[in-house]
């Protein structure tokens, strides 16, 4: 073999990806701040369009916040009960209206009501982009949790072009 053929093998070689260094790593996305702003502030708008004054919490796929909006009369509870609604969202990669049904004394997952951190209450949703989740909204504030979720739903609409790819 010539020295031109060994030096091509050998950068060949260790220019390719090993299956090892592959499954070491993962990849995945969160929305982009800006993203999550526009999320938040369309669904407090939605809420403050319909006589609702609440809070908005964005949180990235792990559940960290990204962003809270609190209405101007919102209550002290609602920032916290939005970011919990989020979080559980994502946590438990459910709707938290479908979260809280299934959780109802006597279900066999009652039980998740009572850990730490969990809002089993409606107005929390995942967000998702081809089919992975790439964060979630929280909202709270409104007079029911179907109500919360619709405002939720406004800020996830609100974000549907940026979101796809």
């Amino acid at each position: 073999m010539t020295a031109i053929r060994v030096l091509a093998l050998l950068a060949s070689v260790s220019l390719a990806p090993s299956a090892h260094a592959e499954d070491g790593t993962v990849a995945f996305r969160n929305l982009a701040p800006e993203t999550a702003l526009a999320a938040a502030q369309a669904a407090i708008k939605k809420c403050r369009d319909s006589g609702w004054q609440v809070a908005v919490a964005l949180v990235d796929r792990s559940g960290v916040v990204q962003v809270m909006l609190r209405d101007r009369f919102a209550g002290p509870h609602t920032p916290g009960t939005a970011s919990g609604k989020a979080w559980t969202a994502v946590s438990f990669r459910t709707a938290t209206s479908e979260l809280a049904r299934l959780t109802q004394p006597g279900q066999p997952q009652s039980g998740v009501r009572h850990l730490p951190r969990v809002v089993a209450l409606g107005g929390g949703l995942t967000i998702e982009a081809q089919g992975s989740i790439v964060g979630g909204i929280g909202v709270s504030g409104a007079p029911a949790g179907e109500a919360d979720d619709t405002c939720a739903r406004a800020g996830i609409d609100a974000i549907r072009d940026r979101i796809e790819f």
